[in-house]
């Protein structure tokens, strides 16, 4: 097998090579991504499953505990968990949503807030810092492979649904 850089396969079928391949880059370019800009949520007892949960809330303050887990692909039950932990430890913040008051409207406290607001802020200035590094051609097919990223996430998505 053929490849443009050390380990990533250009194949134009499925094969284990092209699925590991994926699986590294990605996983390494968020590693790298992590270093760099610092986790948000590095504390001890914060998952990175919860983690991921207050990023998505810091992204849509006000979101509803339903609406979070069909974004994350999470049973309802295992966000009320992360919710009633998460608020235990002071870092998300719950209120009833006016006009369903069997709903729960969720954002973060404002000192969590700010700090994954900062942080956010460093990842973005740090990518935003190296894509000035690539090409125009580069940028241009990193946009069309973002794409194809997110339609296999959707087909993925929809296969976990039909399961």
């Amino acid at each position: 097998m053929q490849t443009v850089r050390e380990g990533i396969p250009t194949v134009s079928e499925n094969s284990p090579e092209l699925v590991g391949g994926m699986l590294r880059v990605f996983g390494r370019f968020r590693r790298q991504v992590r270093r760099l800009a610092g986790r948000v949520f590095d504390q001890p007892g914060i998952s990175d499953a919860q983690a991921e949960f207050l990023r998505l809330v810091s992204r849509h303050p006000g979101i509803s505990v339903k609406a979070a887990a069909a974004e994350l692909g999470l049973a309802p039950n295992s966000v009320s968990t992360f919710v009633s932990a998460l608020a235990k430890a002071n870092l998300l913040v719950r209120e009833q949503d006016p006009d369903d008051r069997r709903a729960l409207r969720l954002s973060l406290t404002p000192e969590v807030q700010r700090s994954v607001d900062e942080t956010r802020r460093r990842r973005h200035e740090l990518v935003g810092t190296a894509l000035d590094e690539l090409t125009a051609r580069e940028r241009e097919d990193l946009v069309r492979g973002l794409a194809v990223v997110d339609k296999l996430t959707d087909l993925l998505h929809e296969r976990e649904h039909r399961s």
